[in-house]
């Protein structure tokens, strides 16, 4: 005889869900077209069909051990072909929302994210708090110098101690989801973690699936230009301390200077990819889709810190003091919000996606 299974529903998961972006979950009738259209599911475990069906039946511990919805890249061909306006695209969208907020550790911080305002806030009082202790609650005399602002020794004791309890806690949170990911498949691998982690991350390097998606390919150039643009932003930093403590090499640093190119060409390529990204959600491509407001916070906030980053220097560089420092001090408000809270905003999905691909790829179900 079948094994008999008792489903408990958890009614406020789904309440939940509908909040973040899946309010569209219970029109979803299973025809199953989306998992027969979607480029990225594989034959042997086909999505999101499966996931609408959990997330209706309110099945959240299935859900967020469920690789599918990170494997899921958003090509919205799924919400494209639904015949009933269920938009599977933004379900998983919200699926993965919700995941970053039930995994995150310590869970308050995924709340505090929630809340644009208040996740701000917090910035501006440390950092007002950092001015106000050691003197500095003024407009420096002379030339503009942020350092003079907030020293160097001061922003990096601030900023690597809250980005290392971030990155603690984040690796904390993939650590927990791979345990999940391995208690699937038990020891059934057909590739080890290392080559499978490997080849992950040159797809990650060339967007290698995006190119898959058929009514939203173009999301690719976007999401390329913002990612190196953070590369090239951590290369920047490298290259600053590099300067600064072997070279000895102390801002402001000449408009001449290759690491000066380096980071103005990073933070262009980050502002233009995001207002690439920002027009592809704007336009109408004839997708039934809605950006959920826990992805456009993040794209705002994205925007906010390539477009203060710039001004921050072009003020400088046009002398006026009295602007300079206040636009330093909102930019690194910025800098705090996209560092210090990247495990529970739209930037933790890298970690998660990162894990699920290579578990696919070890397991040899990965859609190449």
């Amino acid at each position: 005889m079948p094994e008999e299974r008792v489903l408990s529903p958890d009614i406020n998961f789904i309440r939940d869900l509908k909040k973040v972006g899946g309010e569209t979950v219970k029109k979803c009738y299973q025809c199953a077209t989306c998992a027969v259209v979607c480029p990225m599911s594989p034959d042997e475990r086909p999505f999101p069909r499966k996931e609408m069906i959990m997330a209706q039946l309110g099945q959240k511990e299935s859900l967020l051990a469920d690789p599918d919805i990170w494997y899921c890249h958003n090509c919205n061909d799924c919400s494209k072909y639904c015949p009933r306006g269920a938009r599977p695209g933004d379900v998983l969208s919200a699926l993965r929302a919700k995941f970053i907020n039930e995994n995150a550790i310590p869970s308050f911080m995924a709340k505090i994210v929630r809340n644009p305002i208040l996740a701000l806030a917090i910035p501006f009082v440390i950092l007002f708090l950092v001015l106000a202790a050691e003197g500095h609650l003024h407009i420096p005399e002379g030339k503009i110098v942020y350092s003079h602002f907030f020293s160097i020794h001061t922003i990096e004791n601030l900023f690597g101690a809250l980005v290392a309890l971030a990155g603690l806690s984040y690796i904390i949170s993939l650590v927990r989801f791979w345990g999940k990911l391995k208690s699937l498949n038990g020891t059934d691998y057909k590739m080890k973690f290392g080559d499978a982690f490997v080849e992950t991350i040159v797809e990650f390097l060339k967007h290698t699936k995006f190119t898959k998606c058929e009514a939203n390919a173009d999301r690719k150039n976007g999401h390329m230009l913002v990612f190196y643009g953070f590369v090239g932003l951590f290369i920047t930093t490298c290259w600053i301390t590099f300067y600064y403590y072997v070279m000895k090499i102390h801002s402001p640093i000449s408009l001449a200077d290759p690491m000066k190119w380096w980071a103005n060409l990073s933070a262009l390529s980050l502002l233009v990819g995001i207002l690439i990204i920002i027009g592809n959600h704007m336009k109408d491509k004839g997708i039934n889709t809605k950006t959920s407001s826990f992805d456009w916070t993040f794209i705002i906030m994205i925007l906010l810190l390539a477009i203060t980053g710039l001004l921050t220097e072009l003020i400088r560089l046009a002398g006026i003091r009295q602007l300079a420092y206040p636009m330093y001090f909102v930019h690194l408000m910025f800098v705090f919000y996209t560092i210090v809270y990247f495990p529970y905003s739209k930037l933790a999905h890298m970690g998660y996606r990162t894990l699920a691909i290579t578990y696919y790829k070890m397991v040899g179900k990965d859609v190449m």
